[in-house]
């Protein structure tokens, strides 16, 4: 019961019965859900973590002798899992049932359907969870952006770097990590003002989020900047670091005519670091090539030398 890819939300259906599979792939196909369905626990549980589904539907009923575990085990594991805590539990159960109403709410389930359901019930809850996901999704996602440059904040920064250091070492792929600071920012802010500063902030942020589309600009803390290039090596991120270096440079103050304001980048890749590099150990690599910079005049960008490939 899979669907191809298409960005709508994604609903999966946990129930060891055949029959409630096809019917709900008939009776929810118009709406504008992808649909998936798993009839055990552990595959149930397995498509859970693969997929990051909106919603789930787990029958309470699970065949416990078969399965290893009823509706309530799999919540338990979906709650317990940090990446999937926050999806949206529909419970289905054959039985009306108050203490099993309870145990659901208090294990974390969203709401409760009790078998046999109506059709535009079933799809109302759904519908209803849906709306709800959106605007969770809506407040972690505002809670990880930086009120004042617009870009991702320092949170979302370690979440995605460690995301894609684990991904890049999984699978062998390329993965830079470009650190910029302002040169001289606390003169700037003195001589200039907090308004002024905050402006030349503004500006360079949007000057990080004009670059390729999939690289990830974050406000580090204060005047530093993180940039995140998946699939790019080292070679390339200096490339990328100095484009944005001469566009910080080049850019005109009409309110402080003649400020030149410049910045410092240092560069280093996964291929860069002995052994199996931590994202803490990326942030080090590339903080030390940009103090680098600062120390050899500025307005320039260093990378970390390449370790040579032993054997």
């Amino acid at each position: 019961m899979t669907a191809v890819p298409s960005g709508l939300p994604k609903v999966l259906l946990i129930d060891d019965s055949v029959l409630i599979h096809r019917l709900l792939q008939v009776r929810l196909q118009h709406e504008q859900i992808e649909l998936f369905g798993a009839t055990s626990a552990d595959v149930g549980i397995q498509m859970a973590q693969d997929l990051r589904p909106d919603v789930v539907l787990l029958d309470i009923d699970l065949d416990i002798k078969n399965q290893g575990m009823d509706g309530f085990g799999v919540l338990r594991v979906l709650k317990s899992d940090v990446d999937l805590q926050d999806i949206s539990v529909i419970f289905i159960s054959s039985t009306d049932s108050m203490e099993d109403r309870v145990q659901a709410l208090d294990l974390g389930a969203s709401d409760f359907v009790a078998k046999p359901f109506e059709i535009v019930e079933l799809q109302a809850r759904v519908r209803s969870a849906l709306r709800v996901q959106r605007l969770v999704k809506m407040l972690a996602q505002k809670a990880q952006v930086d009120g004042l440059t617009g870009l991702w904040n320092r949170t979302y920064f370690d979440q995605r770097l460690s995301q894609e250091v684990g991904e890049a070492i999984r699978h062998h792929r390329s993965l830079s990590l470009v650190m910029c600071d302002i040169d001289g920012f606390k003169k700037l802010n003195d001589e200039r003002g907090h308004p002024f500063a905050d402006k030349v902030l503004e500006r360079l942020s949007k000057i990080l989020q004009s670059g390729r589309g999939s690289d990830i600009a974050c406000r580090y803390g204060g005047e530093e900047f993180g940039i995140i290039l998946p699939n790019t090596v080292g070679s390339e991120a200096i490339e990328v670091a100095d484009r944005y270096r001469r566009a910080i440079e080049q850019e005109v103050w009409p309110t402080m005519p003649g400020t030149v304001i410049t910045a410092s980048f240092g560069v280093t890749d996964v291929f860069a670091l002995a052994g199996t590099p931590t994202p803490e150990d990326l942030v080090s690599a590339a903080d030390a090539a940009m103090y680098r910079a600062k120390r050899n005049g500025r307005n320039r960008v260093e990378a970390t030398a390449v370790v040579p490939l032993l054997g």
